[in-house]
Formats: structure tokens, C-alpha cells, sequence
């Protein structure tokens, strides 16, 4: 039997056992994050910081960060994230917030299984389906062209970045509509009465209530669409056939051998400035969930 610290809760067997039978079911799951997750991040990280001989050193993080198309790969992935964050994020709130103020349950389930669907539509199929519509010769393009606003002739290029940001939006926005409903709904038809009641306008509402209480939650929502836009990889490979300087892309080339002799470990240190990123968009994504949940109970 062990005594906690001296404050009166103490261990024995049976306690152990009982806890240990508590966590039984859990065990599968953490084995599974350790193995999937944990230790890919631990190898990763250890032949990040390994030359080619084997000797622990900088230079393979210090090829990534002096510049050239490593660097611009990663400028490219936080411009592409960002944008594919900001704008989705926007306007997946709005129509969220359009649908959840709606009386129509049908169409509620109607939006959400089709953001469900639509926000996990990418690949090969997205991409070939783009181009069919908005290349070159896509049938979009081709209807333009005919009254005069071919895309085309303005600068937009589907295979350069901001045509994959254009791509991206495809998805973006549904997942937005999909995370951000549950804090719409949670805002209480209560705060707007007791608002109005008190002699508040809408916009006061908004301004003091509602803004203050959603902004966090819309916040975290954008954190998880730019990590999904930063490491997105499939559809930006099929669209542009790697053209576009990309960190995953980058990444890929590696595993399908394309390696320098003296660099044979730049991908890992590519993958371990990936997993750095990701890292602080979760993190930010975990707190700002904590502050919202206050308020909205999530």
C-alpha cells in the first residue's frame, strides 16, 4: 500500500488492477497512434538530424531553410495553406450559418451529407475533373471564351499555385460547413432574446455576443484547413504532375527515389519541418477549442 504525497489517497493491488482493467479497451487505440503516429515521428525525427554516414548534424534542416526550391517548396505550402484557410474559412461560416438559421431539417441533413462527401472528394478524380472544366479547353473555358472572359487571357492557370488554391476551395469549404455547424448551433436562442430584450440591435448582438463566442471556434476551424491545405499532396500532383514547388511534393519526389547523393536525408528534414508546422496548427487548433467550449459546450 502507498501513500500519495501524505494526503490520505493510497494504492494497492486492487486499485492497480481495477484501473488497468479501466484501460484495457483503450490499449488497442494507443498502440495503434504509437505505431501509425508516434513512431514514424520518432524516425523521422532522428534521420532528420543524420547525414549520410550516419553522424548526427544541422546541415540537411540547413539545406531546407538557406534557400532555393526547397525553401520556395515550403513558402509555396504556408501561402497555400493560408489562403485555403482564410477564404474557405469565410465562406464555410457563412453558409453554415445560412443553413443552421434555416427551419428546413431536410435541408440540413441534405447540406451536411453533401459537405461530408464532397470534403473528402480529392485525388486524381478532383483533379481530372478540374481540368475537364476549367483548362485550357475544359468546357467552362470554352463557354467563356464564346462571350469574351476566357479566364485564361486574365492570367488564371489551373497547374500554377494559386490555381491549385482555386482547386483546393473545392473541398475547403465543405469541410468548413462541416466543423464549424456544431458551434452554430451552439449559440443559444436565449443570448438573442435577453439581447433584445435589453434593447440591443443585431448588429450589437453580433458585435458584443455572437462574434466574441464563435470567433474562436471559426478560428480553430481555420487552423485544421490550413493543415489540410499545407500537406495536402494527391490532388496537387495529379493536376500539376509536380510542377508546382510544394514541400509534400517535394517529400514524394524523394520516395519515388529522385534523392542527391549528399542529400539523402533533406526529406526527412522536409518531413520534420511538416510535422513542426502541423504540430503548432494543432496546438492552436486544441486551444482555441478549450475557449470556445466554455461558452458553446462542444
Amino acid at each position: 500500500m502507498i501513500d500519495a504525497g501524505g494526503v490520505g489517497y493510497k494504492w494497492n493491488a486492487g486499485t492497480l488492477l481495477r484501473t488497468f482493467r479501466k484501460s484495457v479497451p483503450v490499449l488497442p487505440f494507443l498502440m495503434y497512434v504509437f505505431f501509425v503516429l508516434g513512431l514514424p515521428t520518432i524516425v523521422i525525427t532522428a534521420l532528420a538530424f543524420k547525414s549520410g554516414n550516419g553522424h548526427y548534424t544541422f546541415s540537411n534542416i540547413k539545406v531546407i531553410l538557406s534557400g532555393g526550391q526547397y525553401r520556395a517548396g515550403f513558402e509555396n505550402s504556408l501561402k497555400l495553406g493560408v489562403v485555403t484557410a482564410i477564404i474557405p474559412g469565410i465562406i464555410g461560416t457563412l453558409i453554415a450559418y445560412a443553413i443552421a438559421s434555416s427551419k428546413s431539417g431536410a435541408l440540413k441533413r441534405i447540406v451536411a451529407t453533401a459537405s461530408g462527401v464532397l470534403a473528402n472528394f480529392g485525388g486524381v478524380n478532383l483533379a481530372f475533373m478540374f481540368v475537364a472544366t476549367f483548362g485550357a479547353v475544359g468546357l467552362a473555358t470554352t463557354w467563356l471564351n464564346a462571350i469574351g472572359l476566357d479566364p485564361w487571357n486574365y492570367g488564371f492557370n489551373i497547374y500554377k499555385l494559386w490555381g491549385v488554391a482555386f482547386v483546393y476551395m473545392y473541398f475547403q469549404i465543405p469541410l468548413m460547413v462541416l466543423v464549424v455547424t456544431p458551434a452554430l448551433n451552439g449559440l443559444r436562442p436565449s443570448w438573442r432574446e435577453a439581447a433584445e430584450g435589453l434593447g440591443a440591435s443585431p448588429w450589437q448582438y453580433w458585435r458584443r455576443v455572437g462574434i466574441p463566442v464563435l470567433l474562436p471556434s471559426v478560428l480553430g476551424c481555420m487552423f485544421l484547413l490550413f493543415a489540410g491545405g499545407f500537406s495536402a499532396y494527391a490532388t496537387t500532383e495529379a493536376l500539376t504532375g509536380g510542377t508546382v514547388a510544394l514541400t509534400p511534393i517535394q517529400i514524394g519526389a524523394y520516395l519515388n527515389g529522385n534523392v542527391i547523393a549528399t542529400e539523402q536525408n533533406v526529406g526527412y528534414a522536409l518531413g520534420f519541418s511538416m510535422i513542426i508546422v502541423l504540430l503548432i496548427a494543432v496546438i492552436g487548433y486544441s486551444l482555441l477549442l478549450k475557449r470556445s467550449s466554455k461558452w458553446l459546450q462542444l
